[in-house]
């Protein structure tokens, strides 16, 4: 009998994930949702739009009273970054504000599409390393700028499927295979996905890890929808694992023709 393939762990830096969804905070309609939410996802690192917060507000709760520190991987983001400056100051004021050395990095070049500015994403990445950052970049689906970022030290390489938002799922898996193929840091697919066959896609093809937030916040039922992206990445990722069969172009018997008694 076949011996299943053994996976590897998901590792980006020194941080071992044992969930390959990662999820996002944003667009929920209360933070108890969102934690009911992301607990459903199975998660264990959740990404926080750091600028966004206000951390030097003490009389109210903030997103960050909401995610407990010793359960989840926090992974401050640089939304809303639109040059370099920017995506540097927040990723510092993280920092400082005890969050680690962790930062997805976000340098936006066009409000409309709010596709990346990579010629600024790759700067700002190969400064935040020399920091002692563990950067994660999101990027668009380019395998040679994937390649350089890994090159410029980026721990993961984070292409979108579709733009942010969007929910159309992968638009070119093409790229995203040429960028499986160039890098030998993870990739995890970030923006884009809909829904959960979206994110089985993403995986089947290979994908180490899949970050979202719209598609399960802005869902009808974000708890339902947050466990049919754990059960959609887990399922994906066993495929991936597995070995699709080859794609024929004509039919092929399920059951062997040889020995096939007809009775008359």
């Amino acid at each position: 009998m076949k011996v299943l393939a053994q996976d590897k762990v998901l590792k980006i830096g020194a941080y071992v994930l044992q969930s390959r969804l990662i999820v996002g905070t944003g667009k929920y309609p209360s933070f108890e949702l969102m934690v009911d939410a992301i607990e459903a996802s199975g998660a264990d690192m959740v990404t926080v739009a750091i600028g966004r917060v206000d951390l030097k507000e003490k009389t109210q709760k903030n997103l960050l009273d909401y995610l407990d520190p010793k359960r989840y991987t926090l992974l401050p983001n640089t939304a809303g970054a639109y040059n370099i400056e920017d995506a540097l100051r927040i990723a510092r004021l993280g920092r400082a504000a005890g969050l680690g050395d962790l930062v997805k990095l976000e340098v936006i070049g066009d409000a409309k599409t709010l596709l990346p500015d990579t010629m600024a994403l790759l700067e700002a990445t190969r400064i935040l390393v020399r920091e002692g950052f563990t950067v994660m970049p999101y990027t668009n689906d380019d395998p040679v700028m994937a390649k350089k970022l890994e090159d410029a030290g980026a721990a993961c390489v984070m292409p979108l499927a579709a733009p942010i938002g969007s929910g159309r799922g992968i638009q070119n898996r093409m790229n995203l295979q040429f960028i499986l193929d160039a890098v030998s840091c993870p990739v995890i697919v970030d923006a884009g996905v809909g829904t959960a066959s979206d994110a089985a896609v993403c995986m089947e093809l290979g994908a180490d890890g899949v970050l979202m937030n719209t598609a399960i916040a802005a869902s009808d039922q974000p708890v339902l929808m947050a466990s049919a992206m754990r059960e959609a990445v887990s399922a994906g990722r066993k495929a991936f694992l597995a070995g699709r069969m080859p794609i024929r172009e004509y039919a092929s018997a399920s059951s062997p023709q040889e020995g096939l008694r007809i009775k008359s």
